[in-house]
């Protein structure tokens, strides 16, 4: 149903817990608007609904108009995963001429100083304040995006008043999740349990005293679980994602792991990679699971959980994963989570403009 077009990996803020991979895609990989024309319209024709533009930032992509125009003309609802730094009112105009449906705009926290300081960037967050103003007068509706951990967390009421402030329709209240780049830094980055139970708390007073004026939609840490989440729905299920360059994967983080090959589409059809591919048939259903999964009577709700966090936590993405009670390897949560107790790390900031 769902399709992540990452259409960069360049981008003008260096937040620690980056989900791209750690090897960029540079610009001249990136996959031009005409072939990404031809991807939508055959993701339209696999059921694809919904599509998300995203990056990197990007904004950056200088034909993003015509991208959008080719989403608009394939029959997709178009929603733009940006920083809103790098975007004013002429040019969101654009886009929405172009057939642009919703904007999706991320902010680093409620308080302009510490927002600098997570993304990297001075006069970011004012940016993104400027922008946010854009969207509204521009009619679209604006879901924000904000990324919690534990140095922004003690302010969610604060982000929440600003979902408010800025005429947001839908806040994502989304806990970091430790793979990539964010792993690099999980242990500045992983809250407390006390942490996270007040931001539970708060995210449930929330949605009802704001019925009928906001949606939070609250993603938790996998750290503190019992549980694992469906990533993605489960593995090829129902997303996919395309990276700058033209690979198709079944989650935007999937490039992580070794010994799969993920086609390209340049050289195959969407239809032939989703349904034909070995990279989105290996974890693909139950039969692949080990166990406690395969003897699991929530196996077709949690579809194994994370492969990607799995493979970080293990250096085996067929394991368990570790964020189940019942995994082998559950431990390795409570000895991050003591870890990251104990610690006074400070973040190791993404350069991606070696991207560009």
């Amino acid at each position: 149903m769902g399709l992540l077009a990452e259409l960069t990996h360049r981008c003008p803020l260096r937040c620690p817990y980056c989900s791209n991979p750690l090897e960029l895609s540079r610009a001249s990989a990136e996959l031009d608007a005409d072939t990404w024309g031809r991807v939508f319209h055959e993701a339209a024709a696999l059921g694809v609904l919904q599509l998300h533009l995203s990056g990197g930032e990007p904004a950056v992509r200088r034909d993003l108009e015509a991208i959008t125009a080719h989403a608009a003309a394939a029959g997709l609802y178009s929603n733009l995963i940006t920083s809103g730094v790098m975007l004013d009112g002429a040019r969101l105009r654009a886009l929405a001429a172009a057939g642009l449906d919703h904007v999706q705009l991320s902010v680093q926290d409620a308080e302009a100083t510490s927002a600098d300081r997570i993304g990297g960037l001075r006069g970011g967050h004012e940016r993104k304040l400027r922008f946010a103003a854009e969207v509204r007068d521009a009619g679209l509706p604006l879901t924000l995006n904000a990324v919690v951990h534990r140095q922004n967390l003690d302010r969610l009421d604060q982000l929440i008043e600003l979902a408010l402030q800025l005429g947001a329709g839908r806040l994502e209240v989304a806990h970091v999740q430790y793979y990539g780049w964010a792993l690099r830094n999980r242990d500045a980055l992983l809250p407390t349990r006390a942490q996270l139970d007040a931001a539970t708390a708060m995210v449930e007073a929330a949605r009802g005293a704001l019925t009928g004026r906001l949606v939070i939609d609250y993603v938790v840490p996998d750290y503190y679980a019992a549980r694992p989440k469906a990533c993605m729905g489960g593995w090829g299920r129902s997303f996919l994602a395309v990276s700058p360059a033209g690979r198709v994967l079944p989650c935007h983080a999937a490039e992580s792991l070794p010994g799969l090959h993920f086609p390209n589409v340049r050289d195959l059809s969407l239809a032939d990679i989703w349904t034909g591919s070995d990279a989105f048939n290996r974890f693909r259903g139950t039969d692949w699971m080990p166990e406690p999964c395969r003897g699991c009577d929530r196996r077709e709700q949690d579809w194994g959980g994370c492969r990607c966090q799995a493979f970080a936590l293990t250096g085996n993405a067929g394991r368990t994963d570790p964020a189940c009670a019942l995994s082998p390897d559950h431990h390795l949560l409570d000895l991050a989570v003591r870890d990251a107790a104990a610690a006074t790390t400070d973040f190791t900031y993404r350069e991606m403009g070696r991207a560009g």
